[in-house]
């Protein structure tokens, strides 16, 4: 008996220390006197019971697959890290393909175990993204333990002062982000949300204020004499993302033996086309490009001239003809080079078409294109013209079998049929087709009948369907 109570007795004074140094471990230098004034105020209550072993299962949350045949994409960003608390369907990271941006959420509620990767790794699919331990407990049914519990009664006065010194701050996973882009130590941030919670306007204000700090006029050293300069390295870089699949893509295109075709159409009376009906596109919030009439009559002319609108067999036995003209417009957007397409151009007038084109323009610049947007394609133009040039030599996509590139509308002399010279808006145009299946005369003749249409848009409207 005597021994037991002996027992007793150190294991308190050892679990009593124990929880001592917990809580000088969890102060910080300032906060360790006020530490220590607290501890004599706590009472510890301790009582033996016997218990299950309770657990929190750890799941992997992998990588699942997005569709449209992507095998691997780049993680662009963290809204988690380790020791986040988070529910279903809150943001855990995003991630980008060739195709589009996609943001993944979780499927669980719990607390971040583990991050498996860095920002800009490649992830393939099937791949764990982090470890979740999951909210839930499970009983072993074949050992029972003496677990010794305690529990803490503190003075009401020091109540808020414990929670300051050993409690997580709350705050949501876009916060934390924002906290930590700023180089803020969230822990340290008094919230004004419910329960102390720290919300995006608590982070705004701190980075508010320390703009507003009276910045200190750097002092003027004298220059240091240089005595050897240092060579410059060679900088190497993972190919990835956008211009990967597009070193796989233009790989493939190198395989296509290129038919090359080019001339110019005189725009003049779209021109004054254009110049009528901008005020009409006003009305519907469109800003009006030469484009739309452009992929307008050419939607028209692939009507004529179907074989430019088809694609090859795999066995190289069959050409297969598309019933729909899904016409991709090159977009130069900070991340790459994309071809998102408008669908059924023959089938839109063309207020339509202008809304498609700025709505996927839009998007590209964005990185917010939908793999749908990227997809199906039957047909591509680039229109380098808004940059810069006249002539090119567009590589085909495949497997679509031609392309088109429009040079920029000048304003050049030009003899008219009376011979009489006259100024005319010039615009210069570039064809590539596949020479395995589409003749010289087949292009020569639809990039006749584009021009029949655009130099004339009368015509255009009297062949519309």
């Amino acid at each position: 008996m005597i021994k037991s109570r002996i027992f007793a007795r150190r294991f308190f004074h050892t679990a009593r220390c124990k929880k001592v140094d917990f809580l000088r471990k969890s102060c910080n230098v300032r906060t360790l006197q006020q530490c220590s004034q607290i501890k004599s105020k706590i009472l510890f209550v301790r009582h033996f019971h016997n218990s299950r072993n309770s657990w929190m299962p750890v799941v992997s949350f992998n990588l699942s697959d997005i569709g449209e045949g992507i095998k691997e994409v780049e993680l662009t960003e963290w809204f988690v890290q380790e020791g986040d608390e988070v529910a279903q369907f809150d943001s855990i990271c995003e991630v980008k393909s060739d195709k589009a941006s996609v943001t993944i959420t979780s499927r669980f509620d719990g607390v971040i175990k583990k991050l498996h990767h860095e920002v800009d790794d490649i992830v393939l699919v099937g791949q764990a993204l982090v470890d979740i331990e999951t909210s839930g407990s499970s009983d072993d049914d074949n050992q029972d333990e003496e677990e010794v519990s305690e529990k803490v009664i503190v003075d009401r006065d020091d109540e808020e002062n414990i929670n300051l010194i050993t409690k997580k701050a709350l705050a949501s996973p876009a916060v934390r982000s924002l906290a930590k882009k700023n180089s803020l130590d969230i822990s340290t941030i008094q919230g004004s949300g419910p329960d102390g919670r720290v919300l995006k306007e608590d982070i705004l204000n701190l980075i508010k204020g320390s703009d507003s700090k009276p910045v200190r006029k750097p002092t003027i050293s004298p220059p240091v004499p240089v005595s050897a300069t240092i060579p410059a390295e060679d900088k190497i870089e993972p190919i990835k993302g956008i211009r990967k699949v597009m070193l796989v893509n233009m790989t493939e295109a190198n395989k296509i033996p290129h038919f090359g075709y080019n001339d110019e159409y005189d725009l003049s009376n779209l021109v004054s086309v254009r110049k009528d009906l901008k005020h009409e596109a006003k009305k519907h919030d469109i800003k009006l490009s030469y484009l739309p009439f452009i992929l307008k009559a050419v939607s028209m002319s692939l009507s004529q001239y179907p074989i430019l609108n088809s694609s090859i067999s795999d066995d190289m036995e069959n050409i297969i003809y598309k019933s729909s003209h899904n016409i991709g417009i090159a977009v130069d957007s900070p991340h790459g080079l994309l071809l998102p397409c408008i669908k059924d151009v023959q089938n839109k007038s063309i207020l339509e078409v202008a809304h498609e084109v700025i709505r996927l323009q839009n998007a590209g610049l964005d990185n917010k294109l939908h793999p749908n947007d990227l997809s199906g394609g039957t047909f591509s133009i680039s229109n380098i013209g808004s940059i810069g040039g006249t002539y090119a030599h567009p590589v085909i996509f495949p497997p679509q079998v031609a392309i088109g590139a429009l040079g920029k509308i000048q304003v050049l002399p030009r003899y008219d049929r009376e011979g009489d010279l006259r100024k005319a808006h010039i615009m210069c145009v570039s064809w590539s087709a596949d020479h395995r299946i589409i003749e010289g005369a087949t292009m020569s003749r639809f990039s006749n009948n584009i021009k029949y249409l655009l130099e004339d848009p009368s015509r255009m409207v009297f062949y519309l369907k």
